[in-house]
């Protein structure tokens, strides 16, 4: 039955439907983490919403499991499910600008860097993430920080409306004014509410920015953390600085002498007057012990947003562990250095990343994303290109968040969040928020239809 079912759905969508016996099954299944290793039964290759609809309404009706796919980036591997329906929405890559009312339309195959191409021509940009090959949709639905969010806020906050297929195969709008509730709960709980095909934005002045990573030996790292936390506070919320522990990469364009070096890395952004990021980051530097390299000047930023896509390449063995962290006390840097010291492979790394300023500024309640009053979002990041070092990496991950999770908060960014972590750590992150969030899936998805995703289950 479900064959014939299958022949109707290849009639009725615009797109590919990819089986198993497909020439492009196996590339078409991959995922940016090889860690997770899943075989969908099909793979519906989505060009618009009519598309969207009818893999949905297959999906339900045949009680396939079904998962949703943007730009594949998730680290827990929710983009595929093993012998369901993957609802591949990345031919869905329209981006429309609108450089007089200042937003953007972004269909939800878009990846961030194909954002910032079409935005940069104006001017404009979005805050997203800080790789270019993240998809627009999952790192939106969870929150979204990046270079931009001390000055303009997370991804949700300059969220104006996103068209949504709902479990029952209907498409609405959601927004202030059209299906609040909905908007509220797509601000940050993620996938759980139906499908996104597209996004409004309202986007903001960036073009040039005075940024790049500058490196310091770990023997300053405690030096650089402990000054670090104490200037985040007093900075303008135009300059942006994320904290990195990890290791000096064995390529170009790195010093040679200084390749696999355990560093402390700030990367720094400016986002405003040339001469005036240069004077903040001069300040940087004479406040601090001498770099062992400073790759910091004027650049396009779409060029900082692409900076480490090549260290990090589709295909890679990845396992995260992350927390939302709001002090750094002496004890904690302490931690963090001995852990980062072990770390397994030259990719894996720990970054805290600002989530204050302009984040600061949005009530608790006024989006799903319930963390309004942490200063980092830390994710530690085992990585490297071996499957053999899958169990390693896992391994100084975990070790490396139990040593360090004592001092910070009970819940962390879902995107930096595998699929092992339960319930308890999925309600710390939403917090207040989490009890709206179980009656708005009841609502909107009460038999539980999108579940691949950390996974708030409708009220009884």
């Amino acid at each position: 039955m479900i064959s014939e079912n299958i022949g109707k759905l290849t009639q009725i969508l615009r797109g590919a439907l990819i089986g198993r016996d497909h020439a492009d099954y196996e590339d078409a299944r991959r995922l940016y983490n090889a860690m997770i290793d899943k075989r969908p039964l099909l793979i519906a290759k989505c060009t618009d919403a009519a598309d969207v609809i009818a893999a949905v309404n297959f999906g339900r009706d045949n009680e396939l499991p079904i998962a949703v796919r943007g730009g594949g980036h998730n680290g827990a591997g929710f983009a595929s499910v093993d012998d369901g329906i993957v609802i591949d929405l990345s031919p869905m890559r329209g981006v429309r600008v609108d450089a007089v009312k200042r937003t953007v339309r972004v269909g939800a195959g878009c990846t961030t860097g194909e954002v910032d191409h079409a935005t940069h021509a104006f001017g404009l940009a979005i805050p997203f993430g800080v790789v270019s090959t993240t998809g627009v949709a999952g790192l939106t639905l969870n929150g979204g920080h990046g270079y931009l969010t001390r000055q303009y806020g997370l991804a949700i906050d300059n969220l104006i409306e996103a068209d949504v297929v709902l479990a029952d195969g209907t498409l609405v709008t959601a927004s202030k004014a059209e299906r609040p509730d909905l908007f509220w709960g797509l601000r940050g709980g993620g996938g759980n509410f139906g499908v996104v095909t597209s996004f409004l934005f309202e986007a903001h002045p960036a073009d040039s920015v005075y940024a790049g990573p500058i490196f310091w030996e770990l023997k300053d790292a405690a030096t650089v953390m402990r000054w670090y936390r104490e200037f985040l506070a007093t900075a303008p919320d135009e300059f942006y600085v994320f904290l990195g522990l990890q290791t000096v990469p064995s390529a170009d364009p790195f010093p040679v002498e200084h390749r696999g070096k355990k560093i402390c890395v700030l990367l720094v952004s400016y986002n405003g007057a040339v001469a005036d990021g240069e004077k903040a980051v001069n300040a940087v530097r004479r406040a601090l012990p001498q770099p062992i390299v400073d790759f910091a000047g004027p650049i396009p930023y779409p060029t900082l947003q692409g900076m480490f896509d090549g260290l990090f390449p589709k295909g890679l063995q990845w396992y995260w562990k992350g927390d939302f962290v709001k002090t750094l006390p002496d004890a904690a840097i302490e931690a963090h250095i001995e852990q980062v010291a072990k770390a397994p492979s030259e990719p894996s790394c720990m970054h805290l990343y600002p989530i204050d300023a302009a984040v600061h500024r949005k009530a608790r309640d006024e989006t799903a994303w319930n963390c309004r009053d942490a200063t980092w979002s830390m994710v530690i990041a085992g990585v490297d290109a071996d499957p053999r070092q899958a169990a390693t990496l896992k391994k100084w991950a975990t070790d490396y968040w139990q040593a360090v999770h004592p001092f910070n908060l009970d819940g962390a960014y879902p995107n930096f969040m595998m699929d092992d972590e339960g319930d308890v750590r999925l309600k710390a992150t939403y917090g207040d928020n989490y009890e709206g969030l179980v009656h708005l899936k009841k609502k909107y998805d009460g038999s539980n239809l999108f579940r691949m995703n950390h996974n708030i289950r409708p009220a009884a």
